[in-house]
């Protein structure tokens, strides 16, 4: 019976723990905070669109985050709690996201406001590596974001709709990396708008 029970146990804390951030995402070390500024480039001249501020566990799980615009105002914030994820927002009611494991390399993270009514849900699918294979939407725009690597580096994501026309081609390129192989400056082209951004990365080890 104790056998039985802490299999069980097993099984459901496996349920609801999520990936590690660092991990799905490529980044390597023991980092401890990450900060992405997000840059338009509009008429050769590089704009704000927000600041995001990670903090992680010793796992490499987000313990916090807060996202501000090029004023300062908050957008979103997320505190990590025992069972899901809280993310707070400005004009809005906090959601409450739970990760739920699921078989061949799936997540389903869905998201709900106190009264329990569904805002969002995806399915993130995993490469055999641990990386982002394709997050699909399964509950607001219904696409699907097709992520492609090479030497273990994003380069593309694809973005189709939910009969797979095509939405978008996202062009993903590391432009510098620091000694432990993390990206620094990031430059991403999207093909429906023809808009450009660079992402900076500090990171604390």
């Amino acid at each position: 019976m104790k056998k039985l029970l802490f299999c069980f146990l097993i099984y459901l804390l496996q349920s609801c723990a999520s990936k590690q951030y660092l991990k799905k995402h490529g980044f390597s070390g023991e980092i401890t905070r990450i900060i992405e500024k997000t840059y338009v480039i509009q008429n050769n001249q590089k704009k704000l669109l927000y600041t995001k501020t990670l903090n992680f566990t010793k796992n490499g799980r987000v313990k916090t985050s807060k996202t501000l615009d090029s004023l300062d105002n908050f957008i979103e914030k997320t505190e990590k709690r025992l069972w899901f994820e809280k993310r707070s927002y400005p004009y809005k009611l906090p959601y409450y996201c739970k990760t739920r494991w699921k078989p061949k390399q799936r997540e389903r993270i869905s998201c709900y406001t106190q009264k329990q009514y569904k805002q969002n849900e995806v399915i993130v699918h995993y490469t055999k590596s641990g990386l982002i294979d394709k997050i699909v939407d399964n509950f607001s725009t219904f696409y699907t974001h097709q992520y492609q690597y090479t030497n273990s580096e994003l380069t593309k994501i694809i973005v189709t709709d939910k009969d797979s026309n095509l939405v978008n081609t996202i062009k993903v390129k590391c432009l510098s990396k620091d000694n432990k192989g993390n990206c620094l400056e990031q430059k991403k082209e999207s093909t429906s708008s023809d808009s450009i951004y660079i992402t900076f990365f500090t990171f604390t080890y």
